[in-house]
């Protein structure tokens, strides 16, 4: 804590995971910090996320580096507090099919050359290392293993990092409605909510996933994305003894707290069915299919009964790396806009929160600035408010 922390009124905006990890170490560090959420924590991409821990795919340098970091916090996180049934680190498994095999070494040889733990698994030797995996359904090739990956329940971790937010005396604001940010000249002055309260500040975070784009226009900013429609189903309670993460060119599937399953993946993203009012509808086959797809690769083929399904936009920024940092056009006004909230939920909060207070760029956010992206619209400052 340091006396400039005590001095910094900050809102942040979004109830997913970076808003609330950010919200977390802003107060963790004296400021005064309310966090406004437009519908209840968790409401948005965090709530359904596959959360796959991991850096296994080629990224550059710099975001592979991040990502190490995020793994790293978790890690951190689950010595602290032993015994979450919602963190887990047993690992992730990864094929494709047999034509992809090349693909499949490369990125092999990619991960052994960065020093990514990293095993190649013959399907005979997949039942010893990870269970619950049909080796049948496991090309002759075999499959990649990265025993240091993991996955965490987002909900669950929200909820833990609020509950101390609160009791460190930050205020929290749920199911508040769309926000806006309140600018003079070119400084942000504060937040105002749908129903009309306003939060005065010296310090706004945007951490409202697939909307950051929208938000930013009204500031005269812009910024690309590719935000898909993505679906994730989840399972009844099943009695598999799957613990790993699975990737295979059809599904993914990770195991829940409570034994369940959830299950994404890329061909169900392109079978969502869009209007052109912005809505879009779910197929019931398209949920039966990721259904057949993951029992293909369980072990005995089990029967995965539907629990539920949600589906919505998953923020990705339009080169597909972190957005995180300040703007260059408005004073006090930082952004955090990124695919992987997953991985990057606690150290993103981390240095965000660390540029907030110190007014220091922070190194190793240096290359995921907003001000990659196209400049600012014209707009005449202060004329949204004070």
């Amino acid at each position: 804590m340091t006396s400039g922390a005590q001095r910094i009124r900050a809102v942040v905006l979004g109830g997913g995971v970076l808003g609330v990890s950010t919200a977390h170490q802003l107060a963790r560090r004296g400021a005064a910090v309310t966090l406004v959420s437009d519908t209840a924590l968790a409401g948005g991409a965090s709530g359904r996320s596959l959360a796959w821990l991991n850096s296994a795919a080629v990224r550059s340098p710099e975001y592979h580096r991040l990502r190490m970091l995020g793994m790293d916090r978790y890690r951190t996180l689950a010595s602290r507090a032993p015994g979450l049934g919602w963190l887990r680190f047993d690992g992730g498994l990864a094929w494709g099919t047999a034509g992809q095999e090349a693909e499949f070494r490369a990125r092999f040889a990619h991960q052994q050359a960065i020093g990514y733990q990293t095993e190649w698994l013959s399907p005979a030797e997949i039942a010893a290392v990870t269970p619950g995996v049909d080796a049948t359904a496991v090309p002759d090739c075999g499959a990649i293993f990265n025993p240091g990956e993991g996955w965490v329940d987002l909900p669950s971790l929200i909820g833990l990092l609020a509950e101390e937010f609160t009791g460190l005396g930050g205020e929290l604001v749920t199911d508040a409605g769309p926000a806006s940010v309140h600018t003079t000249g070119d400084r942000v002055t504060g937040v105002r909510t749908a129903s009309g309260r306003r939060f005065h500040c010296d310090a706004v975070v945007l951490a409202t996933g697939a909307d950051t784009p929208a938000v930013l226009r009204t500031l005269g900013v812009s910024l690309a994305d590719r935000t898909p429609i993505s679906l994730l189903v989840r399972t009844r309670r099943v009695g598999v003894p799957l613990r790993a993460v699975l990737n295979t060119s059809r599904v993914s599937i990770r195991p829940t707290p409570d034994g369940a399953l959830v299950l994404d993946s890329g061909w169900s993203e392109k079978e969502v069915v869009r209007h052109e009012d912005g809505t879009f509808d779910i197929r019931r086959s398209t949920v039966d299919g990721l259904l057949a797809e993951a029992s293909a690769v369980l072990a005995g083929t089990p029967r995965l009964p539907l629990e539920s399904y949600a589906a919505g936009p998953k923020p990705i920024p339009a080169d597909g790396e972190p957005v995180l940092g300040p703007l260059e056009e408005i004073a006090g006004c930082h952004v955090a806009f990124t695919h992987s909230g997953a991985t990057l939920g606690l150290i993103a909060g981390e240095l965000l929160a660390d540029e907030v207070l110190t007014g220091r760029s922070h190194p190793l956010l240096t290359a995921f600035r907003p001000g990659r992206f196209h400049p600012r619209e014209d707009r005449t400052p202060g004329t949204d408010g004070g």
